[in-house]
């Protein structure tokens, strides 16, 4: 059956949301707008760490985990690269010394990958360390497919325990199938996404419909595992198949986390910890918000009407 006009319209907007979610000139017009500062505060905990242990601490009252993540991305050179390193040893020392329930996630091109593989393994490996003494965990995020294959080899060659690191799994590539079962089988912790940035058909498959499926085949192979993963997911059809299957196979709540972005979908968020589950939210905090929230707006493009709403109101 072929998709009909409003279909086609939302594919639209979210591929042009995902496009201009790359561009720095929409950034630097839509950040410069009266009433910009107003607009990712749903999305995100507030420009410094202050505002994000603020969240943390909210959350952790109403029995919520979190994994914290101080925006930015695909820095310019290796001092940004080893400044966002000690920027995260900081904000993991201050995590422990808080003494609130959080861990930190992180993408690899905020660590330079993007300029040099060995950069961003170098400080992977510090971060590792830090949570080895610490006894705390980092999850490295997965980003756009031209990062896919470093991101996971600098994972690998990090060799780190895997309750101190993990990883995340995007369900829309077609390579993810292969990438489980060898993270499996290294015993890895794995974050299971759908993915949110803009891939070819090639690569990634184009309708939800076999992205949702390959989700779920994906999640009962985890599940299965024996290892505790998280599923990062707000569809309530891909919570319910998760819930059967680890139901059927008398696997506990206490074998797996559900994890949902700060802002979004709170009402499944309290109904799955009111059910006994453990839910950990995704909390970003920074100035560098535009990238993360256009792909938030193209997750969910009638999130475009909450933006204009903010944007013009006083």
């Amino acid at each position: 059956m072929a998709p009909g006009p409003k279909s086609v319209d939302i594919y639209m907007l979210r591929a042009l949301l995902l496009y201009l979610s790359e561009r720095k000139t929409p950034q630097r017009l839509l950040t410069s707008l009266p009433g910009a500062r107003k607009l990712p505060q749903r999305f995100v905990a507030g420009d410094t760490l202050e505002g994000a242990l603020a969240a943390i601490r909210r959350l952790n009252a109403d029995g919520f985990e979190v994994t914290l993540d101080h925006l930015g991305e695909s820095v310019t050179n290796p001092a940004e690269a080893e400044a966002t390193c000690r920027g995260y040893l900081d904000v993991m020392d201050r995590l422990q010394s808080e003494r609130v329930r959080a861990n930190v996630s992180v993408k690899l091109t905020a660590l330079g990958l993007a300029l040099d593989e060995a950069l961003a393994l170098k400080n992977v490996r510090a971060l590792v360390e830090r949570a080895c003494q610490l006894q705390a965990f980092v999850r490295i995020d997965m980003e756009g497919s031209p990062f896919t294959e470093s991101t996971l080899r600098v994972f690998r060659l990090a060799d780190a325990p895997r309750d101190r690191l993990g990883i995340v799994i995007q369900s829309y590539l077609r390579r993810s199938a292969q990438d489980v079962d060898e993270l499996l089988a290294r015993g890895a912790r794995i974050r299971l996404v759908k993915g949110a940035y803009k891939e070819p058909a090639q690569i990634a498959f184009p309708e939800k419909t076999d992205v949702d499926a390959n989700f779920a085949q994906l999640a009962e192979r985890m599940l299965a595992s024996g290892i505790y993963h998280a599923f990062g997911t707000h569809d309530r059809a891909m919570v319910a198949a998760i819930l059967d299957f680890a139901r059927a196979s008398k696997i506990g709540p206490d074998r797996f986390e559900f994890q949902m972005l700060y802002g979004v979908g709170r009402r499944l968020q309290r109904e799955l910890l009111q059910q006994g589950y453990r839910v950990r939210i995704y909390v970003p905090y920074g100035r560098e918000w535009y990238p993360y929230f256009m792909r938030r707006l193209a997750e969910r493009p009638a999130n475009v009407l909450f933006l204009l709403r903010n944007l013009f109101s006083e």
